[in-house]
This record gives C-alpha cells, structure tokens and sequence, in this order.
C-alpha cells in the first residue's frame, strides 16, 4: 500500500559522529536485514547502539523519541514514523532498506555482509541481482559466498523440512513434513547432505508441477513458485539458500523480533531463528487451510481463527487469491496484501476506521501490503466495508 514516503537522507553526518545510534526498525525481513547490515557496521566501528522493533507507525514514533536523547544521539528509522526531524530515515517506498543501508555502510568505509543483504533483498520483494543492486550479487559471486544451483529456496539442508515450512511456496502438502515426505518417496533421494545436481532439479519440478497443478492454485502460482527455484545457495551461511534466509528473516521479524535482530547482527541464533521459522510456517500455512473466504469485487476477505495475518495473506494472493488484492481479518490485527503496487494509503484506512468506531487503529504501510491493529471487538464487516471502499 503506497504512502508519502522520502528516502534516506544519504549525509551520514550524523551517524559518523555520534556517540550512541538508536536503531528502530520495521518488523520485517528487509528492515531486519538493514538494521542487522548497520549494526555491524557500527559495532565494527566501535560506536555504541541499540536496535529495537516496532510493528506499527505508533510503535516505531513512539520507540525513536523514547528517551531524551544526548547531543551526540543520532536515531536512525528504518519505515514509516513520525519521528523527530533530525533521525536519519529510510523509509522510501519504491526502494529496499537493505539497498539504503548498504550505501550508508559503504559511506562509513565498512564492507557489508553481501549474504544478508541479498537475503533483505529478497525478503523485500526483490531478485537477488535485479536492477541497482547487480553488483551485490556479482560480488557475492566473485567471493565465493553465493553460487546458483538447481531446486527450491529453502533455509535447511534437508529438503522435507524444508518445503514443509516455507512461506515462499504453497502447495497441498504445506505445513506438513510427513504429506511432503509422501510426496518426495518416489524420487529416491539420498540423506540431506548427498543431494546432487540431478535430485535438487527433480526435486524443483516436482514442487512447480504440484504447486500449479494444486486444484485451488491460481494462475498467479507459477509466476509466484518461479521466483522460489533456481535459488542461490550460501556455502558459508548458516542457511543454506539466500531466498531460504529471507523467509527466515521474514518469519523472526513478525513473531519473534528479537531473535530476528540478534539474527541480522550476527548473533549464532541460528538454531531458535530456525525454530521460530518452523512454528511461523506450520501456523501460517495451517491458518490458510481453515480461513474463512469470501469473495469480493477485486478483493478476497478471509477471517482466521488464528495465525500471521501478514504471511497468510501474502501467500494467498500468491497463490490462491482468485482476486488482485486479499485482506486477512485475525484477532485486532489484520493485513492487506495487493499483488502489484497499488494508490492505497493504510493510514487513510486506519484514520476511517478510527473516526467511524471510535477506537484508536495503528497501522504500518508498504509498498503492497498493510497492516491495521485495532480493538478486538471492532465488527469485522466494518474493516471490510472500509478497505473496500479505498480500493
């Protein structure tokens, strides 16, 4: 969902002299990548910061000017706020944060981790390699830290754990190892870390042709699996593909931030990441299968008992959403997910739901997605109604 946004005023003046950095980031794989990107750069630097997650607009404003800041405190924003006009913010909406922080880094004459900034790429929305940031991948290539290769983007090694979990694919078996173990039996695959060319590539088809042929996929499904094979795995990353870590990035950054920010910097938590990423995965494709949809004039509605609205919808509109837009309705939260950028303010949502019912509704804002919180008695027809009527 577009918003009037402005980029990152590129002077690092501020940072360069500062005594401490607060960091407040978006909770999402990206802003997690960039504050992960700056925060190492700044600790390489020996200058003292903290990085903290906010989910909405309200959360990241109000965590930005927490404190009265020292005169050498410098904040940086990585979203949407309403943040003190001397806080550096990269909050543009036609470009990933993780591109912005990379030039921030380089300013400070520090050598990104070329890995997760591919993987905050990817997360935000983009192909490792595509437009500006080409030069990410070729070096990364260069170095040796990422190399193409036939099969899925998935974070493990092991191919059923996998496919299972992943929130970049949606398939009959999703959210269950032992249906994906059926699947996979006739290939005739050897243990995880004996996989060669030839069962990484039959193990790509057989997930495109069960994807797209899955009885409820929509046509969007093969464009949506296409950008999840031919990944690029990272012999020296802790996960074994860069759309793998993405996801991984993805999943911490809304269910369990502060993994996700010890993640980004470098903090060996590899293994409770990956838990987080396997609970993330099995609540959201389990939310998806028991959603209640209805179908509206360019917009699918499906109110869950429980899981990550945001992912939920995002796979949705991906993969089965016979509409270009789907709004999941959970319990006070929900997300609005376009298959393509479109002219809608979230905070015009937000301000018409408040003025009509009363109650206060934060929201965060991306380009095409959205994010409203509000009172868990808020009628749902209302939301509808009113998402509706800005569509």
């Amino acid at each position: 969902m577009s918003t009037e946004g402005r980029t990152a005023e590129a002077s690092i003046a501020p940072l360069e002299s500062a005594g401490f950095v607060r960091i407040v980031a978006r909770a999402d794989g990206d802003a997690l990548a960039a504050a992960g990107l700056l925060a190492r750069a700044l600790r390489e630097r020996g200058t003292p910061f903290q990085v903290t997650v906010g989910h909405t607009v309200t959360e990241r404003t109000e965590r930005a000017s927490a404190t009265e800041p020292e005169a050498d405190d410098a904040t940086i924003v990585v979203g949407s706020a309403d943040a003190d006009g001397d806080a550096v913010r990269l909050d543009a909406t036609d470009r990933a944060a993780t591109l912005e922080t990379v030039e921030l880094v380089r300013e400070f004459g520090e050598t990104p981790d070329y890995v997760l900034a591919l993987a905050g790429l990817v997360a935000a929305g983009s192909d490792p390699g595509a437009g500006e940031s080409e030069w990410l991948l070729e070096t990364a290539r260069d170095r040796g830290l990422v190399e193409s290769r036939p099969g899925v983007a998935v974070p493990t090694a092991d191919p059923v754990e996998g496919l299972a979990y992943s929130t970049r694919l949606r398939a009959p078996w999703s959210g269950d190892s032992d249906a994906v173990s059926d699947a996979l039996a006739g290939l005739d695959l050897p243990e995880p870390g004996a996989l060669g060319t030839d069962d990484r590539r039959a193990i790509g088809s057989l997930v495109a042709l069960e994807t797209v042929g899955a009885e409820d996929a929509t046509d969007r499904s093969a464009e949506a699996i296409g950008q999840a094979l031919q990944p690029y795995a990272t012999p020296e990353s802790p996960f074994a593909t860069v759309g793998g870590y993405a996801d991984v990035l993805t999943a911490t950054a809304r269910t369990e931030p502060g993994t996700g920010v010890a993640l980004g910097m470098g903090h060996g938590v590899d293994r409770a990441a990956l838990e987080a990423w396997r609970t993330h995965g099995r609540n959201a494709h389990a939310a998806l299968d028991s959603a209640a949809a209805s179908r509206h004039d360019g917009l699918v509605v499906l109110e869950l008992e429980d899981g990550p609205v945001e992912t939920v919808a995002e796979l949705a509109v991906a993969y089965r959403s016979p509409e270009p837009a789907v709004l999941a309705l959970g319990d006070g939260e929900a997300a609005l997910v376009a298959a393509d950028v479109v002219d809608v303010s979230i905070e015009a949502i937000a301000r018409t739901l408040a003025d009509e019912t009363g109650d206060a509704v934060a929201y965060d804002d991306g380009p095409r997605r959205g994010y409203l919180r509000y009172d868990p008695d808020m009628d749902e027809s209302t939301i509808t109604a009113t998402v509706r009527e800005f569509r």
